[in-house]
């Protein structure tokens, strides 16, 4: 099961957000997946202003990263520039050492490191629980259109499986959710919740799902395979 954070863990993670800490950063701090971390988010700002303040934060890091390069960059030209002089003035009594140490001293140069998102991370093709090895709580809810009583998305339809490879990303899912305050969230005028009170339903038609081209369940923070 995902890991379930308190008020305060939460709070810490708007806040750390807002100061433009990137999700990485978030995660590794509080010890739980990104997923978590987006969920999180998402549900306090909603998406639009997720995005925006992600979009901020990802600027702001790449602008800071390019100004500790650039200082880097004129900190060693002037460590070069010194010790260029100070050795031109020894050059006769060392001969070719002077050479030899320059090289020495360069190949030690410290480079601050790159701090901010990067978005070809590398594709994950197991990122999925079977259904047999997850514990589904008793009741979850379903948002579906009024006239269709089963309604399937595509997985790339979700932006945070998008690490996904393009196999992963093309197979037919459909959603549960664990809150029905969530999945009111989510549901539009066009569309109604419906109640699952028994989960043990979805494994047991599993093999109709499969039949339709169903092959993923989107849970919270998990994907479920059947």
């Amino acid at each position: 099961m995902s890991k379930r954070l308190t008020n305060n863990q939460k709070e810490e993670i708007i806040r750390n957000f807002n100061q433009g800490k990137n999700i990485d950063y978030l995660s590794n701090l509080l010890n739980c997946t990104k997923l978590t971390i987006i969920r999180n988010l998402k549900k306090y700002f909603g998406e639009k202003k997720y995005k925006e303040i992600l979009e901020k934060n990802k600027s702001l890091n790449k602008s800071f990263s390019k100004k500790n390069t650039s200082k880097n960059a004129t900190a060693s030209s002037e460590v070069d520039e010194i010790y260029f002089k100070t050795n031109n003035n020894n050059e006769a009594s060392n001969g070719n050492n002077f050479n030899e140490e320059r090289i020495s001293q360069n190949q030690f140069l410290e480079i601050a490191p790159l701090d901010y998102e990067i978005d070809n991370l590398p594709q994950k093709d197991l990122a999925s629980i079977h259904i047999s090895d997850v514990d589904l709580p008793n009741v979850v809810y379903m948002v579906v259109d009024k006239k269709i009583e089963l309604t399937t998305k595509y997985l790339k339809e979700y932006p945070e499986w998008q690490f996904l490879s393009q196999d992963e990303l093309n197979r037919k899912t459909i959603e549960i959710y664990f809150d029905l305050k969530l999945a009111k969230r989510y549901c539009n005028k066009e569309q109604k919740i419906i109640k699952v009170p028994n989960t043990n339903v979805f494994k047991l038609a599993a093999p109709q799902l499969l039949n339709k081209g169903i092959s993923r369940i989107v849970g919270v923070d998990k994907l479920i395979a059947l």
